[in-house]
């Protein structure tokens, strides 16, 4: 398959490269495409560098074994190098989306400000199939430890068969060695992250934000609490769609009868 691996920590990120590896170990004609700076929380926005209407992207030769590998750093979001992809600005359109492998969780609410997941969305919503990678690795800057790309690398090929639909497989792996995995599971989306936005500091002008990781807590069976278990979480999710069970009293449907209430 032609597969496009994209992510939000940037070209230079060893998460990246070491998902590319997992599709080209795979045999798949793989491209790598990803921003040329760091666009963590950019969700599925279309952002993009346009200097006199041509979006700036450079040609990068990756670290082997990657280096045969068509790279490209863009001065863009992932969700829009996704959307340029499929229109073949990297050469022939992808069938599968690969994005990751993001440097800590993306679970619960997380999902809606993620450019990880934002890309995966927009591959969805343009004909392709798409799994977001995320790596357990703490926020908490106490919290020392080395990221085991390679553990999240392995688990992304072994579900890459299930994707299979038009849906985003969201899959967040502990940051452990690969034989101290202690499952998959399938979970659902935390409707509270242990993952918070909170204010350290407001100033004149200024505010200071700061993500903190919340101990325990985590809601039985959702992918915060798979992972924090030590188990592979997998969630499936469609990107936006109509809300069909929404009422809305007096107002007609297209119809022309009224609905709801």
């Amino acid at each position: 398959m032609r597969i496009l691996v994209t992510n939000d920590d940037g070209i230079d990120s060893p998460g990246l490269h070491a998902l590319a590896a997992t599709a080209v170990r795979a045999g798949h004609d793989v491209v790598v495409a990803a921003p040329a700076r760091e666009a963590s929380g950019a969700s599925a926005s279309l952002a993009a560098v346009d200097v006199g209407g041509r979006i700036s992207m450079e040609e990068r030769i990756l670290p082997a074994p990657l280096a045969a590998v068509p790279a490209f750093a863009v001065a863009a979001s992932p969700a829009f190098i996704v959307l340029i992809a499929t229109r073949g600005a990297f050469g022939e359109a992808p069938v599968v989306v690969l994005s990751g492998i993001n440097r800590g969780p993306n679970t619960g609410a997380a999902v809606l400000h993620s450019g990880t997941v934002g890309a995966a969305f927009t591959a969805v919503d343009n004909g392709c199939r798409a799994m977001a990678v995320s790596l357990g690795v703490s926020f908490d800057p106490r919290v020392e430890a080395d990221p085991h790309w390679e553990t999240a690398a392995e688990v992304a090929g072994t579900l890459m068969p299930l994707l299979t639909g038009p849906f985003v497989l969201n899959v967040n792996v502990p940051n452990v060695a690969a034989g101290d995995l202690r499952g998959i599971r399938r979970a659902h989306l935390a409707e509270f992250g242990t993952v918070q936005m909170t204010m350290l500091e407001r100033g004149e002008g200024f505010v200071r934000m700061s993500l903190e990781q919340l101990d325990g807590g985590a809601e039985p069976g959702s992918d915060d609490a798979w992972l924090h278990d030590g188990y592979v979480s997998v969630t499936p999710i469609r990107p936006p769609h109509e809300a069909l069970d929404v009422p809305l009293p007096g107002l007609v449907d297209t119809s022309g009868e009224h609905v709801g209430g």
